[in-house]
């Protein structure tokens, strides 16, 4: 029998088989030594020149090559132990090897030690980069995240439900992959975005609590927290529930649970604080806020209205005191100053606080008092440094928020140890598209207002309209978005029609799920898991591909595969498609 690595232990005086690749061999003139992988570990095999067969059979062996042996698991001696491997207190006498395939010399470093070879060409050998020990590793880990999750979500009385691959279009934020029919020439399917409306759907037919380990599928483009194509998410939906309160405390359990048990990290609070989409806003210039360190936005717009320094005479003034912000070089302001003019800011006005005195470019231009107010709603200190923001206040706040990130980047304020967790409550319903100059749905059109029917027709600014919409944010990262659904379809007409859709348009569209909603549909509420983003933070992986088998590269290439591809004229033909050149 096949004898893991890691079991050996406890086979000492007996005799084993073992097989694997190998790792490296070293000829010591009389005895020659093997060191076997496998997706456990490392054990080292002696062969010596009384076993002729094994012997010969091991001078020809190279690194990767595939073998099998037999032979009987001994102790090392003390002096030749190596503390650096499980295995390295033991050996195997080998009696009888069996080479099982050789191996080309390969193409990519199979090895965590060593210099490490380019991303896309790791993912063009992705099959020889998943040796790796730390790929084998992250492989059993995510499995291990899995399995806490089902027995979780069976624990709490959710049933697992499979849906549709092969669907309709659906409205999520992103281009939906399309697939021709063949036997429906001119019509397509859609590959799901996210089951969102066919768990809606198993509500209204009577299931009490669903999940799925789901597959989503949008052509959006990749990015270090986003895989290209497809990724997995934890989705789930519970019936008769009409308050987003009930899902959060639900799953919220579920989270904590993976950040310390799973991870072995450390959760800043256990409370998990719920914030309104406009007060994170406007504390931290994001719906996604890093809680593991502070850099609030203070808005100083009341205190600088008479300024007398020109930037600072707009709408709104916000700055950002940064403790220790002294210490910055020249070239750190440089680089800071150019990230602000890409975010829409004009520049980075900032006041340097040391020694007792004050030092800015900018100091002249204010008053004693305004200095004086400055400190004193910033809380600066000695040492500390302050930076301004002055424009439009959706702007103010979206560069300082970028800001924000990059001074904890640059002080080295996220601890990676440490996990902090929040839920973002209150999204609007709609916002203003300036793009295209026009109202449209804020985050998913299927959520409910609060206020429902009402709220929809009588609130003057539809800006100001609220949907119970929640969104779970994990070190700065959206993990989970949710929300209470709109299974009226009267409110649904109504939601659609304030940007200008007709009911002809939302029935073609949704007629599935309105008319599903006319044999009384329950009200329900859910939400969704990002698992491969939340598994990169847990696992502190610098990619959201090193957690994934087998990942798209940046550009949404599968080098390994060769996808995308072009196909031949029948198969264009067969699915009544013609290309046509640009």
């Amino acid at each position: 029998m096949r004898i893991l690595s890691s079991n050996l232990k406890t086979e000492i005086g007996k005799e084993v088989e073992v097989s694997g690749w190998v790792n490296s061999r070293r000829d010591h003139g009389g005895l020659i030594f093997i060191d076997l992988r496998d997706h456990q570990g490392i054990i080292q095999l002696v062969i010596t020149p009384d076993t002729k067969d094994a012997f010969s059979a091991a001078e020809g062996l190279r690194d990767e090559f595939v073998i099998s042996a037999k032979g009987t698991v001994r102790e090392r001696a003390p002096e030749l132990r190596n503390s650096n491997v499980e295995t390295g207190d033991i050996e195997i006498i080998v009696e009888n090897l069996h080479l099982i395939n050789k191996s080309d010399p390969l193409p990519v470093n199979t090895h965590d030690e060593g210099d490490m070879s380019g991303e896309d060409l790791r993912l063009k050998y992705r099959y020889l980069d998943l040796r790796r020990p730390s790929m084998q590793k992250m492989l059993q880990r995510r499995a291990e995240y899995y399995r806490i999750i089902r027995q979780y979500m069976d624990e709490h009385d959710f049933i697992e439900i499979t849906t549709p691959i092969l669907a309709n279009s659906s409205p999520e934020g992103a281009r939906d992959f399309l697939v021709p029919s063949r036997i429906h020439p001119g019509e397509f399917y859609a590959l799901p975005q996210a089951p969102q409306q066919f768990k809606q759907l198993l509500m209204v037919g009577g299931v009490p609590r669903y999940y799925q380990i789901a597959p989503c599928f949008r052509d959006e483009d990749p990015r270090a927290d986003r895989l290209y194509g497809d990724f997995y998410q934890l989705d789930c939906e519970m019936s008769f529930v009409d308050d987003g309160e009930v899902v959060r405390q639900t799953v919220e359990p579920l989270i904590k649970k993976l950040v310390t048990e799973f991870a072995g990290k450390e959760l800043l609070s256990e409370e998990v604080p719920r914030i309104s989409y406009r007060e994170s806003m406007e504390k931290y210039g994001t719906d996604k806020p890093d809680l593991r360190y502070g850099l609030e936005l203070i808005d100083l717009t009341d205190v600088l209205k008479g300024c007398e320094f020109k930037v600072f005479q707009t709408p709104c003034v916000k700055a950002i005191c940064v403790p220790g912000g002294e210490q910055f070089t020249r070239k750190q302001i440089d680089e800071l100053t150019e990230l602000a003019r890409k975010n829409g800011a004009g520049g980075l006005a900032y006041i340097m606080y040391e020694g007792g005195n004050v030092r800015s470019p900018i100091a002249k231009f204010l008053k004693d008092e305004e200095l004086i107010k400055i400190q004193e709603l910033t809380g600066a200190k000695d040492g500390d440094a302050v930076f301004f923001g002055a424009d439009e206040r959706n702007k103010v706040n979206k560069a300082l928020g970028q800001m924000r990130i990059a001074f904890a980047d640059t002080l080295g304020l996220k601890d990676s140890q440490k996990v902090a967790l929040c839920w973002i409550v209150d999204f609007p319903f709609y916002e203003w598209d300036e793009k295209n100059n026009r109202l449209d749905f804020g985050h998913n059109p299927f959520s409910m207002p609060k206020g429902g029917l009402q709220s929809i027709r009588e609130t003057k600014n539809k800006l100001d309209i609220v949907a119970d919409q929640y969104d779970m944010v994990l070190n700065g990262l959206e993990s989970c978005s949710g929300a209470v659904r709109n299974y009226n379809p009267e409110i649904m007409y109504e939601v659609f029609g304030t940007l200008g859709y007709s009911k002809e348009y939302v029935a073609e569209r949704f007629g599935g799920m309105l008319n599903a909603f006319k044999f009384g549909a329950p009200p329900h509420a859910g939400c969704a898991f990002g698992l491969d983003r939340m598994l990169m933070e847990l696992l502190d992986a610098d990619s959201i591909r090193d957690v994934v088998a087998f990942p798209k590269n940046g550009s949404g290439v599968d080098l390994m595969m060769g996808s995308p591809s072009s196909v031949d004229d029948k198969q264009l033909e067969e699915a009544h498609l013609e290309i046509i050149e640009d």
